[in-house]
């Protein structure tokens, strides 16, 4: 990954830490709820404005609209607890990387990719879930922070084939995701990179699978676990894809 992986004529830019003062952050988090996540060897400390119920009740009529606004990004999703577990198995294919956590909500997963040495591009299309991410990496003292970029997938701001490694937890929830998030594995890969798709098994996101190999993709399931969520568990598989050298050149 180059110092400025953004498009010259990008209208996906960095996201804005000016407002990020350490006064701000410390009011952002006297005011947060705390998780404990056990992972890496450590415990995290993941703090977000509060969980999905709590928030739906404050959200308006605007937020329903065709770019909707529900705030999955306060919770911490099965797919996510399995990726990072992924991630943190993978410390060696990780290190010294050019990676993008797409969807990256709260930012754990991307804290735990950098804190293992990875160079990650933290990328949301919420900004309040960007102030959190954030706030995450200095509350766990991650030494080198992502980069965190206010970004719509469907339009992406960023140089082609400048990753080495993208990965994303549970992105997959809507059939219309499936072609656009192609659309950018495609643009923003490098020749011989990977994908990492943590998703539970449903059939909303089973088409995507056959929609990369139609277009030349080969996928295959790195691994698959049943992960214990709130008195049930959810099986999760983690989907590795790579693109035909030849389709990719």
């Amino acid at each position: 990954m180059t110092a400025a992986p953004f498009a010259g004529d990008s209208c996906s830019v960095p996201f804005s830490v000016r407002g990020d003062t350490p006064t701000r952050h410390a009011a952002l988090i006297a005011q947060a709820q705390c998780l404990r996540i056990d992972v890496a060897k450590r415990s995290w400390a993941v703090y977000r404005p509060g969980d999905l119920e709590a928030l739906w009740q404050q959200m308006g009529e605007a937020d329903f609209g065709p770019d909707e606004r529900i705030p999955y990004w306060v919770e911490l999703w099965p797919a996510s607890l399995l990726l990072v577990e992924w991630l943190d198995r993978c410390r060696d294919r990780i290190q010294g990387k050019a990676c993008l956590d797409v969807g990256c909500g709260l930012g754990l997963s991307a804290c735990v990719a950098a804190d293992a040495g990875a160079r990650v591009v933290g990328l949301d299309y919420i900004q309040d879930a960007l102030h959190y991410a954030r706030a995450n990496t200095e509350g766990n003292e991650v030494s080198f922070s992502p980069l965190w970029v206010q970004m719509d997938w469907r339009w992406p701001g960023l140089k082609p084939r400048c990753f080495d490694l993208i990965w994303g937890a549970d992105i997959f929830y809507e059939k219309r995701f499936a072609k656009p998030l192609m659309r950018l594995f495609e643009h923003v890969l490098a020749p011989g990179g990977r994908v990492w798709l943590a998703e539970p098994e449903r059939s909303v996101s089973s088409g995507a699978w056959e929609l990369l190999r139609e277009y030349g993709w080969e996928v295959r399931r790195a691994t698959r676990k049943a992960v214990p969520t709130e008195g049930y568990t959810v099986n999760i598989n983690i989907w590795e894809a790579q693109k035909n050298e030849v389709e990719h050149g």
